[in-house]
């Protein structure tokens, strides 16, 4: 329950909290909506107390079309973790420079759901538990994959509990990493879930469920094994006629015997293996897509402000491509 405005503490001006978050992977062939991985991709978000309304100075990947509002991901996920938390900002200051590209299926409104509650502890002074922001940045997502790899870290498995949505921690060898392939072209996840059936056949079901299961032994200690374990027959299937050339990409790869899958709801493509058998990757130049290679990314994290050796502040987010800084707001909101 959310405290009464009443009886919420106003956050005093100037008070800021720089956090790191990570991109995300959801499903990994059978885990439907279970099977989460962080990417060792992480994006910078600073968020400030001001003393009334909002600014926020956003670049890079589909800036144009966000928000500059309280309307933002970001800033509706801090106001709802600043309520529950019983604290109350009088303005607000986002400064981010987005690298995660958006609706192709690596988190990026997971990771802004998360950036937003974390900020929100942090600015609060507040130590919240990872249930705490898996119950939240649930309620604002609709489903726990993403979210959770963002909260916690490496692999995990989401899972609707006694007491709520809850997740546990797989183990990941050392040795695994995971390549992206990126198209171009973006995917709604709604639209993608609107392709998938109601019903399944159970012999379908069947064969998934020992495939996910398999998935779990193949992350922690047998890598040879993400072929085989990666198959699936809930989703991807379905959302063929949506992403033509992602598919056409994914079964390309496993006909290579790489262990490719559809990146969340799509439409990028995520291959999982041993770093060192993912490199020849790198040869593979496709129209339309942009490769990337990553490792197992950690959780979400306040960061602490530190002078480089150069004397730059590395919290202040650089932006090239608009020939400036996003530099720190006054109390006013005006930046300095």
């Amino acid at each position: 329950m959310r405290p009464d405005s009443d009886d919420q503490r106003v956050l005093i001006s100037d008070r800021s909290v720089t956090v790191e978050v990570p991109a995300t992977s959801a499903n990994l062939g059978p885990g439907f909506d279970c099977f989460g991985l962080a990417l060792d991709w992480r994006e910078r978000v600073n968020l400030a107390v001001i003393e009334h309304g909002y600014q926020i100075e956003v670049s890079g990947e589909g800036a144009a079309e966000l928000p500059r509002d309280e309307s933002h991901l970001i800033i509706r996920a801090a106001l709802v973790g600043l309520a529950d938390l019983g604290a109350r900002a009088p303005g607000l200051w986002l400064g981010c420079r987005n690298t995660i590209p958006h609706g192709r299926g690596l988190g990026s409104s997971s990771a802004a759901i998360v950036a937003g509650l974390v900020a929100a502890a942090g600015l609060a002074d507040v130590k919240v538990t990872p249930n705490w922001l898996l119950g939240h940045a649930t309620a604002i997502e609709g489903h726990p994959d993403n979210v959770a790899a963002a909260i916690y870290g490496g692999f995990v498995l989401a899972y609707q509990g006694r007491s709520g949505v809850a997740a546990a921690q797989g183990r990941v060898d050392t040795s695994i990493g995971a390549a992206l392939f990126i198209p171009e072209t973006s995917l709604a996840t709604g639209a993608a879930r609107g392709l998938l059936p109601d019903t399944v056949p159970h012999i379908d079901a069947a064969a998934n469920s020992g495939r996910a299961a398999l998935l779990v032994h193949a992350m922690a200690s047998e890598p040879e094994l993400l072929y085989e374990a990666t198959h699936d027959w809930l989703h991807q299937g379905y959302r063929e006629s949506a992403m033509p050339r992602s598919y056409e990409l994914m079964k390309s790869l496993r006909g290579q015997g790489f262990a490719a899958m559809i990146s969340g709801a799509g439409p990028s493509v995520l291959v999982l293996g041993r770093r060192a058998d993912l490199a020849v990757l790198q040869d593979q130049h496709l129209p339309g897509f942009s490769l990337r290679l990553s490792g197992i990314g950690s959780a979400a994290s306040i960061t602490e402000p530190t002078i480089a050796e150069d004397g730059r502040d590395p919290t202040v987010l650089e932006t090239s491509d608009a020939g400036a800084s996003l530099r720190e707001p006054t109390r006013s909101g005006q930046l300095r």
